[in-house]
C-alpha cells in the first residue's frame, strides 16, 4: 500500500445469512468447512445470494450486504458514506473497524482506528465514564499515561464532568455519544471513523464535533470517515464523497457532486415538457408545455449560470375566468422552497377569454448558483373561494452548471442558491 494511503478496499464484500438460527446452521457451517478446507473448492454459498434491496422480496436466503466494494483514501481526506437506510454503509464502517470480517476481498488500513459506530460501541455499563476512557484508551493501544495526558480535554468536550465517575448505565444516549465521540477524537487514532450517532446529539454537541473533526482532519491531517444522513454536515465537513447503493459502490468523487446525485436519486433531468393532448385538465383548464431554456434559444439538458433563462408555459382555457392565476415555487436539490412567483394583482382581476396562452417568465443570468433545481407548478381560480385546478410537484427539473467548467466535475460552488450580483459604487476618500 502506498505511503499516502490510510485506506484500501480491494474487491470487497460481505454476506449474510438471513432468518433466524436453527438447527441446520452446524450442517450449513460444517459443509462450508468441508468443501472449502478439505476440498480446496470454491464456497459454494458465494455462487449464490441476491443484491441488498430491502425494499423487494428475494428468493434466496443469502443477501450481500457489501458486493465487490473497491476504493482508496489518502492519508488526510475526509470522507463522506451517504446512501439510503439499507445501502450498506454501517456494514462497511463495521468491516473498517473490525467488528466483523469480510466474506471476500482484501481491507487495509494504515493506524490506529478509533471508532463510533453505535451509542455506546466499546462502552462496559458497569464501568464509570472514567473507566471506559481508559478502556478504550488502552483498546487504542494508547499507555496510561498518554490517556492521563488527554483526560481532561475528553472529559470538558464530552460536558459529562458531573457524571464521570457513575456507571455509563446510567447515562442517556445523548451524554453516552458525548463521551463515546469525545473519547474517538482526542486518543488521537490515525483513523476516526464517525456512524449517524451524532444525530443523536443535541444542536450545540453536533457543531462542536463537526468543528473536532474538522480540527482532526485539517489540523492534524488525520483521515475521518464520516456516514450521515444530514447533508448539510456531510458537505460542510467532507472533501471527498461515497454513494453505496443496495451494497454497492455506485459513483465516488468530490462530495457535491456526490450529495447532488444522491438527491437527485438517479432521475434524469426533464427541463421540457410537451403534449400533443393536453393535460392536467380541470375546470377548463389544459396545459400543453411547459420548459426552462436560454433566452431565445433551444431547449438543452444543461445550462449556464451566466445565461438569461426564460420559464415558458403555454396552456389553454375552454371556459372563461374572471380571476385566474398560475403560482410555481422554485426548489433547491434538497427540495427546500427558495422562492415562489406568480401573476401580478392586476393580471389576476383581468377577465381572461377562451383560448390559448403563452407565459414567460425571465429569469436573469447571475441569479442562481450552479446544481440542480426543480419547479412546483400550480393554478388557481377564485369564484366564492379559492378553487385549486392543478397542483403538481417537480413539474420540471433543471440543472445550471458554472461558466466554462465541466458538467458532472466539480464546479466550486459556494454556499447559497442564488448568487446575485450586486452592483459596488466606491469612492475614495
Amino acid at each position: 500500500m502506498s505511503n499516502n494511503i490510510a485506506i484500501e478496499f480491494e474487491h470487497v464484500s460481505k454476506q449474510y445469512r438471513l432468518g433466524l438460527v436453527s438447527t441446520k446452521t452446524l450442517s450449513h457451517d460444517i459443509r462450508r468447512f468441508w468443501i472449502t478446507n478439505v476440498l480446496g473448492k470454491e464456497d459454494p454459498y458465494l455462487k449464490i445470494g441476491e443484491t441488498n434491496d430491502r425494499a423487494s422480496k428475494g428468493n434466496s436466503e443469502y443477501v450481500w450486504a457489501l458486493r465487490d466494494i473497491d476504493f482508496k483514501v489518502e492519508q488526510g481526506d475526509v470522507v463522506g458514506i451517504i446512501g439510503k437506510n439499507g445501502a450498506g454503509k454501517s456494514t462497511l464502517l463495521k468491516l473498517l473497524s473490525r467488528v466483523t470480517g469480510p466474506t471476500t476481498g482484501t481491507i487495509r488500513a494504515h493506524g490506529r482506528i478509533g471508532s463510533l459506530l453505535e451509542v455506546g460501541t466499546g462502552f462496559h455499563g458497569e464501568m464509570t465514564g472514567r473507566e471506559n476512557i481508559f478502556m478504550n484508551g488502552a483498546i487504542l493501544g494508547m499507555t496510561r499515561n498518554e490517556i492521563q495526558a488527554k483526560l481532561d480535554e475528553i472529559i470538558d468536550f464530552s460536558g459529562c464532568e458531573r457524571y464521570i465517575d457513575t456507571p455509563v448505565k446510567r447515562y442517556s444516549s445523548g451524554m453516552t455519544v458525548r463521551l463515546g465521540f469525545a473519547v474517538a477524537a482526542f486518543l488521537e487514532p490515525e483513523i476516526l471513523v464517525v456512524d449517524e450517532v451524532l444525530a443523536v446529539g443535541d444542536a450545540e454537541f453536533q457543531k462542536k464535533a463537526i468543528g473536532k473533526m474538522k480540527d482532526v482532519s485539517q489540523g492534524q491531517g488525520r483521515t475521518v470517515l464520516f456516514v450521515s444522513h444530514n447533508m448539510t454536515s456531510v458537505k460542510s465537513l467532507c472533501k471527498t464523497g461515497i454513494l453505496l447503493e443496495n451494497g454497492m459502490l455506485k459513483e465516488m468523487g468530490h462530495v457535491d457532486q456526490i450529495v447532488s446525485h444522491y438527491l437527485r436519486g438517479g432521475s434524469e433531468i426533464d427541463n421540457y415538457k410537451h403534449w400533443d393532448i393536453p393535460q392536467y385538465k380541470n375546470g377548463g383548464f389544459e396545459l400543453l408545455e411547459i420548459g426552462i431554456r436560454p433566452k431565445c434559444g433551444t431547449y438543452t439538458d444543461v445550462m449556464c449560470v451566466t445565461d438569461d433563462l426564460d420559464l415558458v408555459i403555454h396552456y389553454r382555457l375552454t371556459e372563461s375566468k374572471e380571476k385566474f392565476w398560475i403560482t410555481l415555487h422554485m426548489k433547491n436539490e434538497q427540495g427546500e422552497k427558495i422562492f415562489s412567483f406568480s401573476a401580478s394583482e392586476d393580471e389576476v382581476q383581468r377577465t381572461k377569454k377562451t383560448g390559448e396562452y403563452k407565459q414567460i417568465y425571465h429569469i436573469p443570468a447571475n441569479f442562481l448558483n450552479w446544481g440542480n433545481y426543480a419547479i412546483d407548478f400550480m393554478s388557481f381560480e377564485f369564484l366564492s373561494s379559492v378553487i385549486p385546478l392543478v397542483i403538481e410537484s417537480d413539474m420540471i427539473s433543471f440543472t445550471l452548471a458554472g461558466k466554462s467548467v465541466e458538467v458532472g466535475g466539480w464546479m466550486g460552488r459556494e454556499p447559497g442558491d442564488v448568487t446575485p450580483k450586486f452592483i459596488c459604487e466606491e469612492t475614495r476618500l
